[in-house]
């Protein structure tokens, strides 16, 4: 099958490998209808993670069943599912609290960039579908398998809802959809942060009522003034830097939330400030599986469309391009098609 694989920074290429196998019996086989490029994988594209050696990239996914181990129940062959990138029993007591993403049995999820991919626990991992969705469906419920279920954990963790503000730090796409699960879960008012026409564009259509242009202490400051002098209620924060986790803080009101996402690279809090401020802090990796019945039903019945993130729509063959075209903010979310 062919694989995309990094080799190193700025470094993809799309090559044949040998077809995954079920290696545990409650492995799954999926082929994919549909693959993407996360915001998070260009981390190690532009050299900030290290990778040891050539990886199979990708951990977003939705495709159909073709295999099954010895041990799996809850799916079968011919089934459309949609997965976590975190794999997991949902069986445990913590995945039963609602935080499959931190399973004492999890497995990260790799290699979904790809015709195929092996999916592990598959029994706790792997939500099919009622029936085999529409064409016009697929994006949104490949975007539900990460992106969409990490903006929908932010809004939750930043508590938003009825008669809050929200104000989403980060215009990609996880910030985008953490817009359209703040205006889901009811807030009155969300003020996306965004530099990019197109971007801002988007958010309005996802639910934003306000635009900011500004970023660090003026984008602060410009919260500030639209929230008489307080700051939001609820902030998501969807970037991962010390500049955006900052923001975020000092965006949000006494009392209020943050809910933060962004996969963290060098970030130190002011300890003093961060005692004074009287903010809720509260993130981490998204557990998705929560979500994905939900998502899955709002998707199929056409009251979400979180598919909208992908605009530009390549051949996994040029999975090399949709990396640098992210990389130069060309575009949003790029989709791959095997």
């Amino acid at each position: 099958m062919r694989a995309t694989i990094m080799h190193g920074p700025r470094d993809v290429r799309v090559e044949t490998v040998d077809d995954p196998t079920i290696l545990e019996p409650t492995d799954a086989i999926i082929r994919l209808a549909a693959a993407c490029v996360c915001g998070s994988d260009l981390w190690p594209y532009r050299g900030h993670d290290h990778t040891a050696g050539p990886t199979a990239m990708g951990h977003e996914y939705a495709g159909t069943v073709v295999e099954t181990g010895s041990a799996v129940t809850t799916v079968e062959p011919g089934q459309f599912v949609v997965g976590s990138f975190f794999a997991s029993d949902n069986t445990c007591e913590i995945c039963r609290s609602g935080y499959q993403s931190g399973c004492v049995h999890r497995q990260g999820i790799g290699g979904s960039q790809a015709e195929l991919m092996r999916v592990p626990l598959a029994d706790g991992t792997l939500v099919a579908t009622p029936q085999t969705p529409e064409t016009r469906h697929v994006p949104g419920l490949l975007a539900a398998s990460d992106v969409l279920g990490t903006g929908w954990f932010a809004a939750h963790a930043a508590q938003a809802g009825p008669g809050r503000t929200v104000a989403v730090v980060g215009d990609g796409a996880v910030g985008l959809l953490g817009v359209l699960a703040a205006r889901q879960l009811g807030a009155e008012r969300i003020i996306a942060m965004s530099r990019h026409e197109s971007r801002q564009n988007l958010a309005r259509e996802f639910g934003a009522t306000d635009i900011v242009t500004e970023r660090g202490d003026e984008g602060v400051r410009r919260i500030k003034d639209l929230t008489n002098g307080l700051g939001a209620h609820s902030v998501i924060e969807a970037v991962g830097t010390q500049e955006s986790m900052l923001q975020a803080v000092r965006s949000t009101r006494a009392g209020g939330h943050v809910g933060y996402v962004g996969v963290s690279h060098d970030v130190n809090l002011p300890g003093l400030e961060l005692f004074f401020s009287h903010v809720h802090l509260h993130g981490g990796p998204a557990p998705v599986r929560q979500y994905l019945p939900e998502l899955i039903d709002l998707i199929l019945a056409d009251k979400i469309d979180p598919g909208r993130v992908f605009d530009l729509t390549l051949p996994l063959d040029e999975a090399a391009e949709a990396y640098r075209a992210m990389d130069e903010r060309r575009a949003i979310k790029v989709l791959l098609q095997p």
